[in-house]
């Protein structure tokens, strides 16, 4: 049996377990790698909501991630709720020296409506961890705070793929699940000196829909840790998203979180 490949999370804690660091985790590990998370902020938070947010020391944060490297061959990571300025340049350095794959899903807004990052952290977001990263995975209302762009339909996402391309991402996937489509889910691949690609999903009607950006991203890092083509993961995370909503359930109060081993059959 081959040994799993080491998947790092870099993202916030959701004490709910349905996102962030949670979701990130369960998702590696039903994919078959080896999961090690690098924790930026906890979050008081359930299905109805956040209640509060606490982060630790930049420093802190940068020791957790060198001890990881020390420690660990990284075959890829994401970043998820990377939270504020400060926390983001304590990073970046360490992360620019890097020698795996980066998914960076740029989280700024929880699914209740909180704030995951800072009003000062975009700029730094946009300076310190965009450029030169394999994939960034906004969804709609991120994509629009990143570029200044509104988007209303695929060939609008387009533009704004190719907007952030050229701020320095080597690829990006905007995601659809905030485009009013009754019927799919298209998410946008934009990859330098290719046609932007439109990748469609069945839409699945559900109210649990907690951690999907989050399952997501993770679900493309473990595919590209294992040494799959970009669009491969791309198109096997989606899958894999898919069938966790669809088999996705409410374990308390709100908002449910996707079923992370719905692939496992259990």
């Amino acid at each position: 049996m081959p040994t799993p490949p080491n998947i790092l999370t870099i993202a916030g804690s959701d004490s709910g377990g349905g996102a962030g660091i949670q979701a990130d985790l369960k998702t590696i590990m039903a994919l078959g790698g080896y999961g090690m998370s690098v924790i930026t902020a906890l979050t008081a938070q359930n299905g109805l909501g956040v209640t509060g947010i606490h982060a630790p020391e930049p420093d802190f944060v940068a020791l957790e991630l060198r001890t990881v490297l020390e420690g660990f061959p990284v075959a890829a990571a994401k970043t998820g709720m990377l939270f504020s300025a400060p926390i983001i340049r304590a990073l970046s350095p360490i992360l620019r020296r890097r020698g795996f794959p980066l998914v960076v899903d740029p989280v700024s807004v929880s699914q209740s409506g909180s704030q995951l990052l800072q009003e000062d952290a975009v700029t730094a977001l946009k300076e310190e961890i965009l450029p030169g990263c394999e994939l960034l995975t906004p969804n709609r209302p991120e994509a629009e705070m990143l570029t200044g762009l509104s988007i209303r339909n695929v060939e609008d996402a387009f533009a704004a793929g190719e907007k952030l391309l050229g701020m320095g991402a080597r690829a990006v996937l905007i995601k659809g699940g905030h485009m009013h489509n009754a019927v799919m889910v298209v998410d946008c691949l934009c990859v330098p000196g290719e046609k932007p690609r439109a990748l469609p999903q069945a839409k699945v009607e559900t109210a649990n829909n907690h951690g999907t950006g989050c399952t997501l991203s993770a679900a493309i890092a473990t595919g590209l840790g294992k040494g799959l083509p970009l669009l491969t993961a791309v198109t096997k995370a989606q899958e894999f998203l898919n069938l966790a909503l669809r088999k996705s359930y409410s374990p308390g109060k709100g908002c449910g979180p996707v079923n992370h081993a719905a692939a496992l059959n259990i």
